[in-house]
């Protein structure tokens, strides 16, 4: 698949687009360049990648099933190819990812369900309520995908004690449509004794662009 890398050294982030998004839109957006200072300084390394939202949440007429299977296999790729990729050719061996609406859903899914590959994560304007997408269907695969569906019964220690060790942002805007779902998710991980930090911007903060310009510079 492809995908874009900025920077040679630092952190490495992996950037997930938003629902219909691909894997130069982050650059297209200037959300590169809202970085480019901490890129050039070696702090933290870029990669854009791709994503298959098309052939599975969004794919018209496909059976639920279908869909589900589809991420997964996304997941698999992002986990088992790419990230090793990523660390031959990254000396950090600490991996964050990041996106903006559902690219945070694929953020906080994969961190929340890997953590011990991923150790931090920070979601803007979140859009994390995605199972009405599929019109009914609802499976276990689909549940374990779902942080808000899985994490209220999580009470594996493994998971618990490596939540605890690593960062996860949630930030939102005053007058963005997943403040509702951003604080529930948010509510959730305290109840766990998951260390989360949820911040709501006001000065009109919406749903866009603009604001996540702002919000990336202030928390990466």
């Amino acid at each position: 698949m492809e995908h874009l890398v900025f920077g040679q050294d630092g952190l490495p982030v992996i950037v997930f687009p938003t629902s219909r998004g691909r894997f130069y839109e982050f650059e297209d957006q200037a959300m590169v360049g809202a970085l480019e200072t901490k890129i050039n300084r070696g702090q933290i390394q870029l990669w854009c990648v791709d994503s298959v939202n098309h052939e599975s949440w969004f794919a018209e007429g496909a059976e639920g099933s279908w869909c589900v299977a589809r991420h997964l296999q996304y997941e698999h790729y992002i986990l088992d190819e790419l990230v090793p990729y990523i660390h031959r050719r990254n000396r950090n061996k600490m991996l964050a990812v990041m996106g903006c609406s559902f690219g945070g859903f694929h953020s906080m899914s994969m961190a929340l369900r890997h953590p011990d590959k991923i150790n931090a994560a920070l979601s803007m304007g979140g859009a994390f309520d995605v199972a009405r997408f599929l019109h009914g269907y609802y499976c276990d695969d689909l549940y374990f995908t779902l942080p808000m569906d899985f994490l209220p019964n999580l009470h594996d220690p493994w998971y618990l004690d490596r939540y605890r060790h690593n960062t996860y942002i949630l930030a939102t805007g005053h007058h963005d449509q997943y403040w509702n779902d951003n604080e529930r998710l948010a509510e959730m991980m305290r109840n766990k004794g998951v260390p989360v930090r949820f911040d709501v911007w006001g000065d009109n903060t919406g749903h866009d662009w603009p604001w996540w310009r702002r919000m990336v510079q202030t928390y990466v």
